[in-house]
């Protein structure tokens, strides 16, 4: 997750009114990452960030527009069918401008042992206060693991052992059973290659090439 922060004259609310209930707008989806939390995982980037931030990995995940309109029946389908799946990460884009449909997917999830994590941009302090996004207390609440904090290049860590991506971020385990899983690494990168041939790099350097999605932390 991206971003020191940053004024920006738009307002999220608008575009999220579109989303109808029951829906996630996404910027992508992948299955069997390794390198976006502990073990073999489902991915969720979702669309809309305020950030801009210097050095991100996702700028296509900034506009707040309608991308790609999936349910969240559909996503859990879709996650619970591959058994290889031990978790699932929400990343972006921002997760808690749509915590009310993700903290819904979480909690069906969970109900099949799965564990769920997220990235985000706020500070926990933030997600808990008064001015946090609607419904993120929801999505905190059926979270096993979050990294929190806004991605800062100056402050990057190029490290293989690393699990943020920049020293300012901190990594919260809700989850006590997860305590000895904190095996990932933010500097390491993925290559998914689809159906179609389109391909999706993901972690700490993914960039966009071509036409290929990428998506990061």
């Amino acid at each position: 997750m991206q971003g020191q922060h940053k004024h920006i004259n738009l307002n999220p609310a608008i575009e999220l009114l579109e989303i109808p209930p029951g829906y996630l707008n996404t910027m992508g989806y992948v299955e069997e990452s390794e390198v976006n939390g502990p073990g073999c995982r489902a991915v969720i980037w979702v669309q809309g960030c305020l950030r801009e931030c210097p050095g991100c990995y996702n700028p296509d995940s900034w506009s707040f527009e309608m991308n790609q309109l999936v349910s969240v029946e559909h996503l859990v389908e879709r996650i619970l069918a591959n058994p290889k799946h031990e978790g699932v990460t929400f990343s972006g884009g921002e997760p808690f401008w749509q915590a009310p449909a993700l903290a819904h997917l979480a909690q069906q999830v969970k109900a099949h042992g799965l564990n769920v994590m997220s990235f985000t941009g706020f500070t926990l302090e933030r997600l808990q206060s008064d001015y946090g996004p609607a419904g993120a207390q929801d999505l905190i609440d059926q979270l096993d693991l979050l990294i929190d904090g806004a991605y800062v290049e100056s402050l990057a860590v190029h490290d293989p052992h690393s699990l943020v991506s920049s020293s300012n971020q901190r990594v919260h385990v809700f989850n006590p059973a997860l305590e000895d899983r904190l095996n990932w690494a933010s500097d390491q990168i993925e290559v998914h290659v689809l159906k179609d041939g389109s391909r999706i790099v993901t972690g700490y350097y993914g960039q966009l090439v071509d036409n290929e999605l990428h998506a990061g932390d």
